[in-house]
């Protein structure tokens, strides 16, 4: 396949990040992550953490389960809270730069309102990922809603389906998206009009504007729960940066895939993995690079 492809090459990007002297949190973003269903608070925490710690001014986490919406003692930066029926209120009040909805959401019937309505929520980037993915391939009404958000808001949307969401998202098995990945990435363009990543060995990139990329970094390392959830965090983290630092959601999706990759080679490379790597070093590992590249 690399044979194909061009390479994806965004870290030189990174550099509009830099910041100025007199620059403050509001130049930096608000990031908000929706997400963290009963069970499943850990992933929307994660991301929250890609995000804190990959530059964006505000995180703020609509957590999804009661139980754990509440202050983080190991990460009180996080902005964390009960992600309740009253959405338009909660959009509204928030103000977001950039918006990520997926990590670890579930499948309920406020899962679904919270994602139809951020898909009405008009013209800023938004990152969809996980059970957001699940439950789009599952509904034609939200399906419908997507492609008309991306006809009204050209490129503010990025899907990140691993294999598996791809496959559903398509109708189709997992072994074809697998025997296929260029081709099953050129129809999720087609199918949702949203810049996609499709995750996996050598992540490709594409969307409706732009043709097809290959990330050549990255190793087996990655192959752990987390890793996903910590990408979405990057990049909603990098485009609500971006919003003030000339990148648009394109540009700071490729520097997330790539900066992801990266780091879990840099981590190998020192003898950390790639049995047992962990997101939350890869997060870490992440920001040290990004920083270098300033």
């Amino acid at each position: 396949m690399s044979s194909q492809l061009a390479k994806l090459d965004a870290l030189q990007l990174s550099k509009r990040l830099k910041r100025g002297a007199a620059e403050h949190k509001g130049n930096a973003g608000k990031a908000l992550l929706i997400g963290g269903a009963p069970g499943m608070a850990g992933a929307l925490l994660l991301a929250g953490n890609a995000c804190l710690h990959l530059g964006s001014g505000w995180t703020i986490l609509e957590m999804l389960d009661p139980a754990s919406a509440h202050a983080c003692a190991d990460s009180p930066e996080l902005m964390i809270r009960l992600a309740g029926p009253e959405i338009d209120s909660a959009l509204l009040s928030t103000q977001p730069d950039a918006i990520a909805i997926g990590p670890g959401l579930g499948k309920s019937d406020l899962a679904a309102a919270w994602l139809m309505r951020v898909l009405q929520y008009p013209s800023i980037p938004l990152v969809i990922d996980a059970d957001a993915l699940n439950l789009i391939s599952e509904s034609r009404d939200l399906l419908d809603i997507l492609q008309k958000r991306n006809q009204q808001f050209p490129g503010q949307t990025v899907i990140t389906p691993h294999p598996g969401e791809a496959a559903k998202l398509l109708h189709i098995s997992n072994e074809d998206v697998q025997a296929n990945r260029l081709g099953a990435l050129g129809k999720l363009v087609t199918l949702t009009q949203s810049i996609v990543v499709l995750k996996g060995q050598h992540t490709l990139l594409a969307s409706p504007k732009y043709s097809a990329l290959e990330c050549q970094e990255g190793n087996s390392g990655m192959g752990t729960g987390g890793m996903g959830d910590a990408l979405t965090g990057s990049i909603v983290a990098i485009a609500a940066q971006g919003v003030r630092h000339q990148l648009d959601l394109w540009e700071s999706t490729n520097i997330a895939v790539q900066l992801h990759a990266a780091a879990a080679d840099s981590l190998v490379s020192k003898g950390i993995g790639p049995i047992g790597l962990t997101p939350s070093e890869t997060i870490l590992e992440m920001r040290s690079i990004l920083n270098k590249l300033l």
